[in-house]
């Protein structure tokens, strides 16, 4: 354990549960052998020596293997939650105590907490920024506009995060390159759909203890995390109906079996409703107007907003904690409207996220997206940057590797024929 004296500033639950923190981290650790190999290879080339970094994330045990990595590799780095109720507090207080990384972040802090940690993250005055929603990239251009001549660039894995920078982009304020590592091959196809669909079903089930099979689950969005949950949930025996805006997303659903309508309609006949949208007031008072007794709603995008929960709180007459994580709202008409985790990601507010394994090849993206911004410092212009195939082809090998899987290679008359156009049949 790192010296009282040299504690780093931090803002945690409590130190001691470090202990605990730490046999997580340690566990987790079992499941990442991508990002252990980058770890060593880091630790040897220090590639963000002199470099300060500040991550806005999740602070969960896969994060605290992430943030061992960058040290390794040299950084300066600080940690601050990107949610008010995803931190996992012992896994906070290990990095804080066991490795000296300063961590800005409590299970449950209010927003006024979470916008001051957000200036802390910035008073660190970072060369490079890790986001999770672009909260911290978004102060950065609005409030602290004489630090963008040092700052190298960002890195954002989250749907929502790419959403707001492509709206910087397009308002002209992006002044510096940005990592799109969501669309990373080896992140999007197996976070979103794979992690946020088992999940976001762990949430609702440790928060709820309710039988899924049978119910009727409303999935109100049919993107990557969409398509997990809606996958998962078929898998355990509900009835998944899908709600979407976008035709063509609407058609894969129906195609892969799932019943296709406009929410207005879904919200009537659904016993749980899972928001993965990204969007605002996804369910709206006129949702709840027709919901049964007894509906259990819940997120989870990146932020609390899916949901119109000031609505709900107005219309009710009533609000109680029916289990943790779990408040039940009391209509004028006597029904009640169940919400899981306040609203907010019920995968990390409930339970513990992403497995390790699937975070694995997410965390090895923002890893080598901090490295590949450092090596290319002032050669990139402003703008937003897909992960270099080369780098998700590498991912996706050394996951193979670590899960005893071997594929095939092109012979030489296939590499001539593939890249070749004069031969046909």
């Amino acid at each position: 354990m790192v010296a009282v004296a040299t504690l780093p500033k931090h803002e945690v639950k409590d130190l001691a549960l470090a202990s605990v923190g730490k046999q997580r981290i340690e566990w987790a650790a079992r499941e990442m052998p991508v990002i252990k190999q980058i770890r060593e290879r880091f630790s040897q080339e220090k590639p963000f020596a002199g470099i300060r970094l500040v991550a806005c994330s999740h602070v969960t045990t896969e994060t605290a293997n992430l943030a061992i990595t960058l040290q390794a590799g040299g950084a300066d780095a600080i940690l601050i939650a990107s949610n008010p109720l995803s931190t996992q507090d012992d896994v906070a207080a290990c990095l804080v105590a066991d490795y000296g990384i300063p961590v800005f972040a409590i299970k449950g802090e209010d927003n006024d907490t979470y916008h001051r940690h957000v200036q802390i993250a910035l008073d660190h005055k970072p060369h490079v920024i890790i986001d999770d929603g672009s909260d911290v990239v978004a102060t950065l251009i609005k409030e602290r506009q004489d630090q963008l001549s040092d700052f190298i660039g960002s890195t954002e894995e989250t749907t929502t995060g790419i959403v707001r920078l492509e709206a910087m982009l397009k308002d002209g304020v992006l002044s510096f390159p940005a990592m799109n590592v969501n669309d990373a091959d080896t992140k999007h196809f197996f976070d979103n759909r794979y992690g946020t669909g088992q999940s976001t079903l762990d949430g609702v089930i440790r928060a709820t203890n309710v039988l899924l099979a049978g119910k009727t689950l409303v999935v109100a969005g049919y993107g990557w995390c969409g398509k997990g949950v809606a996958m998962r949930a078929k898998g355990l025996g509900s009835n998944v109906i899908v709600t979407e805006i976008d035709p063509v997303r609407a058609i894969e659903a129906a195609m892969d079996g799932f019943r296709v309508m406009p929410m207005i309609d879904a919200a009537a006949e659904g016993d749980l409703f899972v928001t993965v949208t990204g969007n605002k007031h996804v369910i709206r008072p006129e949702h709840f107007a027709v919901m049964k007794d007894g509906a259990m709603v819940c997120n989870s995008g990146h932020f609390d907003i899916e949901i119109d929960l000031a609505s709900l709180g107005a219309t009710a007459t009533g609000v109680r904690e029916a289990r943790n994580f779990t408040q039940e709202y009391t209509m004028p008409d006597g029904k009640s409207i169940v919400v899981l985790g306040e609203g907010r990601l019920i995968n990390l507010a409930a339970a513990e996220g992403h497995p390790s394994a699937v975070m694995d090849m997410s965390f090895a993206n923002q890893a080598l997206a901090c490295e590949y911004l450092v090596v290319n410092k002032g050669k990139l212009e402003p703008g937003l940057y897909s992960i270099p195939t080369e780098v998700d082809q590498e991912i996706a090998a050394l996951k193979l590797a670590a899960m005893g899987i071997k594929i095939d290679s092109l012979t030489p008359e296939q590499e001539i024929y593939i890249n070749s156009w004069t031969v046909g049949t």
